[in-house]
Formats: structure tokens, sequence, C-alpha cells
């Protein structure tokens, strides 16, 4: 396992100024509006949902694998809520919906695997302390 890496760089006052995200594939803008108000830009917790949503597919993945069941497709969407905690922002809760093509799996079963990704992936584990919820449902 290697090191990954993303840069971010800022240009002036917060509410005023903008910044740039980057990694591999992607540079995007971002602004104070974009994080919290109605800016049409990424933010930080969209990209944490992508990779919490990522992570979880992949884990999942593995732990079926581990058991010799191959999934069809596994699509998860995060949605991530930014709240207030102590008069500052904080993440308080990740919500994870799942749809899963996995031929020959019973429901108990997959709710089983979902769960365990959902503790076990490192995004999430990140994230301990931090209320995530997860819908898992399977989809023919």
């Amino acid at each position: 396992m290697g090191a990954s890496s993303a840069k971010a760089v800022w240009n002036g006052e917060l509410k005023s100024g903008n910044g740039t995200m980057s990694f591999t594939g992607y540079e995007g803008p971002f602004t104070f509006a974009s994080r919290f108000e109605d800016g049409s830009e990424t933010n930080p917790e969209e990209l944490v949902g992508a990779a919490n949503a990522g992570c979880f597919s992949m884990f999942l993945s593995a732990l079926l694998g581990g058991a010799k069941i191959v999934p069809t497709s596994i699509e998860t969407t995060a949605t991530v809520t930014l709240g207030t905690v102590d008069g500052g922002p904080k993440i308080t809760g990740i919500e994870l919906n799942c749809e899963a093509n996995i031929p020959g799996i019973s429901d108990e079963d997959f709710q089983k695997f979902a769960k365990d990704a959902k503790e076990k992936c490192p995004i999430s584990q990140l994230f301990a302390g931090t209320d995530i919820t997860l819908n898992a449902k399977l989809v023919a």
C-alpha cells in the first residue's frame, strides 16, 4: 500500500476568496459559498463523501470476494452533513446509501457484509465518532 496526496490552494480572505483543489485526474474550484451557502463549485465535504462512497464500495467488494461472492455492481452515494458544534463547523453525519446487484446472496447475508464494510473501510474509520448511517439494498 502506498501514500496518496491531494493539494488545495486558497487565495484571499474567507468570504470573498477562492481556492482550487486537485488530485490525480481532477482539478476544481471551491469557495465559501460552495461550502456554506449555495455555490456551484465543490467543497471538502463533497470530496469526503466521494471518498467514503468509493472506500465503502471497494471494501464491500473485498469482503464479498473473500467469501467467493462476486458482485455485479455496487453503487454507493454518501451524503455528508456539515453542522455547527461548539461554535464551529463540524461534520456531524454521513449517510451511505448503497444499491448492489449481487447474484445468489440473501438479504440477511448482504446486510451483514454491508455493515462490516461500513465499520471497517478506512475512510469510515477516519470518521469514528461521527454518526455514519447505512441504507443498503439489493437490486436486480
